[in-house]
């Protein structure tokens, strides 16, 4: 029998109410590329897929808000999926994705160790707790340092 294995995440859905600033805050903070923008056709709301690096993408739809459940600012409360986190291929583009998340508001800009890896936690327009992720072996090899 011949073992089959996942490549890995393919993509992650997430809501927004106003998915015009969603995109404008993913593409102009974070540098992600607009794949694809749908409109509403039937019960399938608007849509857009947005390439944030690698092979995932970030497949944002547009709902009504009050069709948005849980509390973003709980761990617990923010449904099944409680955070992500997108990655910097170095500290270099760490640290200028840092300072563009703390210009755009939307994070302090506190850097923390999780295991093998450098975070900055940020929140996106509509309030979803994410994280921008540095592997601390690539941070290294980068000579550079986190303020």
């Amino acid at each position: 029998m011949t073992t089959v294995h996942v490549t890995g995440i393919n993509h992650v859905a997430t809501l927004t109410a106003d998915l015009d600033r969603y995109v404008e805050f993913y593409v102009g903070v974070l540098g992600a590329g607009v794949k694809s923008t749908d409109d509403a056709d039937g019960e399938h709301p608007r849509n857009a897929v947005l390439d944030i690096g690698g092979s995932a993408v970030l497949h944002a739809f547009e709902v009504p808000e009050d069709a948005i459940v849980g509390n973003r600012g709980q761990i617990g409360g923010r449904g099944p999926i409680d955070h992500f986190g997108v990655g910097a291929a170095c500290l270099e583009d760490f640290e200028q994705l840092r300072q563009k998340l703390i210009a755009a508001g939307a994070s302090s800009g506190e850097v923390r160790a999780y295991g093998p890896a450098l975070s900055v936690f940020f929140r996106d327009p509509d309030g979803a707790e994410l994280e921008l992720c540095c592997n601390k072996a690539d941070a290294g090899r980068s000579g550079g340092r986190v303020a």
